[in-house]
């Protein structure tokens, strides 16, 4: 589904536009809405077809007959002008995906589902049939599974353009490796052609791959083989075998009738093998793909210049419901504050402060500058401390057990990120300089000192779909939280641009390249799994070897994913493995290097940092290691000394330690650099680094900004605007934001060069979560608990 370009046109009849859905033999199909609000797929013909006297006669004439076809298992003909210019028709549209992408993001699919999708197909070829069609080019992105069943689309249409087409000696209009011999051949096609055509798609959700190759070197070899070749049905259940079989049959006149399959698949009726027909995950992807589908708005007009786009209230109706019968809960979005000026009512104030008392006479969201150069840099949540005495790290290690960094690499820039660290390197586009996951193209004005934005837009969100103790992950406008479900959503609007159930393990790091999310495999079969970040499908899985289980993605850089992996065939006890390092190239997903660790070392606990030729990881035996990322060769181990598992900080070629003192160790070497005391303070938090500039939180709440090479203290800043200090930062321009690990900080913003308070951004809701906050183009993505702001960077 791509948004409308623009040389397509934005109505069609009395239906608006909203996506262009793709393209084929006949035209371009549109995804559209009538006036009451009814959503169908809107097919326009070809402009050099629309010239043809002839093919439109044809196509009125399919049109009158598809206009009879109305039955459980198609997607029937609503509307349609044959005398337009550019002749169209509209049919209902499905909401849930083609076989195609269902069987490509979760395999082939069980025994149960493929025979209930095959008595839903028969049932479908027979409602067809009797309207005195044949369909010509059934093939699995002609099927849509929806939670009552499949639906077959385009019947009737194939015939038109063919009847057209079969003029031209030679020509043969359908889809290699679906089409039947008779039509391969050119020879007249009857309804046996279609059951063909069932066979072949039924192969193809028992098993993934096409019942006469997939790897055929052409259109040609491939009709070869269905003319003259045997069927590859390697993988299709034995209960569906002798099924299949006769479907594919080359001889028409054997091939069963569809009436004759739809007894053999569902003896009681279609009704009764189309009950909770789908696998959970499929479910899943359906309800969110309707879900979608139905908060689509059309193209707006153009916005009025300095006029930010105010959030839009979801106009559907009640969630879908999911695989176990429950609505997922979305909660109530807030919207945001109308601005002050264009014919807008003043508002309240721009931000109400931790205290809970709304700043006077200021109106609006939207406030802020342009960043000056686009440039922005990512630190790192950290945990911070309790006021009283300064705690032991040990309270955290429940809290961060497996969550690390998270590193977003390549698109629109290098975005790092992790957890009480970072990687000392500055977030850089594809020329090496800062850079940005998209432009700021937004303008907001500067609202007055100790004065808080308000949210552009905010959304309350599902318990289990937000975890507060990761990072988030900006990406080419999409804001990605991890969770289960793992939502990805729209950073301008808040909308989710895709969701899957079920991917993730509970705090799962993510780490994202390429355009790729990496993650172990949620059903922990040792395998790395990669995930599209513009469709959030599965692009590819692999194993780091036959003997070597991984057990978690911990760090990536341009080229790799360094894992923790466990040898099984390697022990001393039953639960004593031998665990090791190992580096897989996220390009070829070829394994780089592995590295065996020391017995008696952890595997679960490791976090990790990588910087240039550096990956830098502790784990909570107390034990520092830096490695080489080309060879994985260790370069030095030492005990910390201190009792948690921590993230570390890598930048200029040194590693930071927190704790009482601040410690910069050589990263090639272990050794001292440089140490630094908090001055009768209670020591430091994890430290972020940012073009050279060390930044911390001390245990009593203050902020540091310190010289990287030399440990020098730039400034200090003893209250940062709240009771609680920000513990992890980014910047963009000339201003530093930070994010509070506990509810009475909040979202703050300080000046960079100064460490001066600017403002304070609290929602006031208590709960015990940390706060979270990311950066894109000109606005501040951030989260509390269950609730998700955009906030301008001002």
């Amino acid at each position: 589904m791509e948004t409308l370009q623009p040389d397509d046109p934005r109505e069609l009849g009395p239906y608006r536009l909203l996506r262009r859905l793709g393209a084929g033999g006949m035209g371009r199909v549109y995804l559209a809405r009538s006036p009451g609000g009814r959503t169908v797929a809107v097919k326009v013909v070809r402009q050099d077809l629309a010239a043809d006297a002839d093919f439109r006669r044809r196509f009125e004439h399919e049109v009158e007959i598809a206009r009879a076809v109305s039955g459980r298992y198609t997607a029937p003909v609503v509307d349609a002008d044959p005398s337009a210019a550019l002749p169209w028709l509209a049919t209902s549209y499905v909401l849930g995906p083609d076989l195609t992408d269902v069987v490509e993001a979760h395999g082939a699919l069980p025994e149960r589902t493929v025979r209930a999708l095959g008595a839903g197909l028969a049932a479908a070829l027979q409602e067809i049939h009797a309207a005195g069609l044949i369909h010509r080019d059934l093939k699995p992105s002609n099927v849509l599974l929806a939670a009552d069943g499949p639906r077959v689309i385009d019947f009737g249409i194939a015939r038109a353009v063919d009847g057209n087409r079969m003029t031209q000696t030679g020509v043969v209009v359908g889809s290699p490796g679906y089409m039947p011999p008779e039509q391969a051949l050119g020879r007249d096609v009857g309804t046996p052609g279609d059951v063909f055509s069932l066979g072949a798609v039924l192969t193809f959700a028992a098993t993934g791959h096409n019942a006469f190759g997939d790897d055929a070197a052409s259109h040609a070899a491939m009709l070869y083989q269905i003319v003259h070749g045997e069927p590859d049905l390697t993988g299709v259940p034995q209960s569906l075998l002798g099924l299949i079989r006769a479907c594919l049959l080359k001889d028409p006149a054997q091939r069963p009738a569809p009436a004759e399959l739809v007894t053999a698949l569902a003896p009681g009726g279609t009704a009764t093998v189309l009950t909770d027909w789908l696998p959970s995950a499929v479910a899943s992807t359906i309800a969110t793909h309707a879900a979608g589908i139905l908060d689509l708005e059309a193209p707006g007009v153009p916005e009025t210049p300095g006029v930010p786009e105010m959030p839009k209230t979801p106009s559907f109706g009640p969630p879908p419901v999911m695989a176990d019968g429950t609505a997922p809960s979305t909660g109530t979005p807030t919207p945001a504050p109308q601005p002050q000026g264009y014919g807008y009512p003043p508002a309240p104030g721009y931000g109400t402060p931790p205290g809970g008392t709304p700043a006077p006479g200021y109106g609006t969201p939207g406030y802020g500058s342009p960043l000056p150069d686009g440039t922005v840099h990512l630190g790192r949540p950290a945990s911070a401390a309790a006021s009283g005495p300064a705690p032991s790290r040990r309270r955290f290690l429940g809290l961060t057990a497996g969550v690390a960094g998270v590193a977003v690499v390549g698109g629109g820039g290098a975005w790092w990120l992790s957890r009480g660290g970072n990687t000392g390197t500055e977030s850089t586009g594809a020329n090496g300089k800062g850079g940005s996951t998209e432009p700021a193209a937004e303008t907001f004005t500067t609202p007055p000192a100790g004065v808080a934005p308000q949210p552009l837009w905010h959304k309350s969100v599902a318990e289990d779909s937000t975890n507060d103790e990761l990072p988030l992950v900006i990406h080419d406008g999409t804001l990605l939280i991890s969770g289960d479900p793992l939502v990805a959503y729209d950073v301008k609007t808040g909308k989710a641009r895709w969701t899957r159930k079920g991917v993730t393990r509970p705090g799962a790091l993510p780490l994202v390249a390429g355009g790729k999310l990496f993650l172990g495999d949620s059903d922990y079969d040792g395998a790395l799994v990669a995930l599209d970040m513009n469709t959030g499908k599965e692009a590819w899985r692999t194993r780091v070897s036959k003997k070597l289980d991984l057990d978690e993605p911990i760090a990536i850089d341009a080229e790799n994913v360094y894992v923790t992996v466990t040898d099984l065939n390697d022990a001393k006890s039953g639960t004593n493995y031998r665990r090791g390092i190992a580096a897989i190239n996220h390009t070829t997903r070829k394994q780089v290097w592995v590295q065996m660790r020391d017995w008696g070392t952890d595997n679960w606990d490791v976090e990790a940092t990588v910087s240039g030729k550096y990956l830098v990881y502790a784990d909570s035996k107390y034990n520092l290691t830096v490695r080489d990322t080309a060879t994985g060769k260790q370069l030095w181990t030492k005990k910390v000394g201190d009792d948690w598992s921590w993230t570390p900080t890598v930048a200029a070629g040194l590693v930071f330690l927190p704790g009482e003192k601040l410690t910069a160790l050589d990263a090639d070497t272990g050794k001292t650099r440089w140490t630094l005391s908090p001055n009768g303070r209670r020591g430091f938090d994890n430290p972020v680094v940012i073009d050279d500039v060390l930044y911390a939180a001390d245990f009593d709440h203050g902020v540091w900004a310190v010289h990287v090479r030399t440990g020098k203290k730039i400034w200090l800043c003893e209250d940062p605007g709240a009771v609680r200090a920000p513990v992890n930062f980014l910047r963009a321009g000339a201003t530093l934001y930070g994010a509070s690990y506990w509810d009475e900080g909040g979202i703050f913003a300080m000046d960079a060069k100064t460490g001066k308070s600017r403002w304070v951004y609290n929602d006031n809701k208590g709960g015990g979560e940390p706060w979270q906050v990311a950066i894109s183009g000109n606005r501040l993505l951030a989260t509390h608990g269950f609730e998700i702001y955009a906030l301008p960077a001002v």
